[in-house]
């Protein structure tokens, strides 16, 4: 576990921009993605899209992965 945020970059609604998230949220965000069968970015554009607009997107990103983690169980 490398604990140090990785900056990658998502397109929202045609705009570039970087998320910087650990790697292991990378990770479970792209098997959540996968799991919906939609791409990253659609599902980033989503949380984007629903989080209150003083939550940074990579709070919201974190915090939904781990309310879809609670939900499974």
């Amino acid at each position: 576990m490398s604990g140090r945020p990785v900056k990658r970059s998502l397109t929202l609604k045609g705009h570039r921009t970087s998320v910087s998230l650990e790697d292991e949220f990378w990770q479970a965000f792209r098997d959540i993605a996968r799991e919906k069968d939609i791409p990253i970015n659609v599902l980033a554009a989503d949380i984007d899209v629903a989080r209150d607009p003083e939550t940074g997107l990579a709070s919201a990103i974190r915090v939904y992965i781990l309310n879809w983690y609670r939900d499974q169980t």
